[in-house]
């Protein structure tokens, strides 16, 4: 079975959607890294007990991202903000090259430092 890395981001978002043993499967399966069998053994489950639970998991995780898409919007919002500091980079870049600004300076400051704590975030 491989393993598609967009069900850990969207266990991030989900995942407390998800029943206790479910989340607790796929949290080990995806962010611990271990097999099915050492799942298997660890809960007392057979292998296919496993792999049938982390399919339910991972195909209520895509369903939830169908009709919410919280995960998707939250990608598009980090890349736009991205952009903004790139651009607001450029804009101060210019500045100091031509006839500089101290307000044109200064908005972009708040620009880059607004979009940087909104990423850390």
């Amino acid at each position: 079975m491989a393993k598609d890395m967009k069900i850990s981001f969207l266990l991030d978002f989900y995942g407390d959607m998800l029943t206790e043993k479910q989340r607790e499967v796929i949290e080990l399966y995806y962010n611990d890294d271990l097999s099915l069998s050492e799942i298997a053994e660890n809960e007392g489950i057979s292998r296919q007990g496993v792999r049938d639970a982390i399919k339910r998991a991972e195909s209520q995780l895509l369903e939830m991202e169908s009709r919410l898409g919280f995960a998707g919007r939250f990608r598009e919002v980090r890349a736009g903000l991205e952009r903004i500091r790139e651009a607001a980079g450029r804009i101060k870049d210019y500045n100091s090259r031509g006839n500089y600004a101290s307000e044109i300076d200064e908005n972009a400051k708040r620009i880059l430092e607004t979009a940087r704590r909104l990423c850390e975030e």
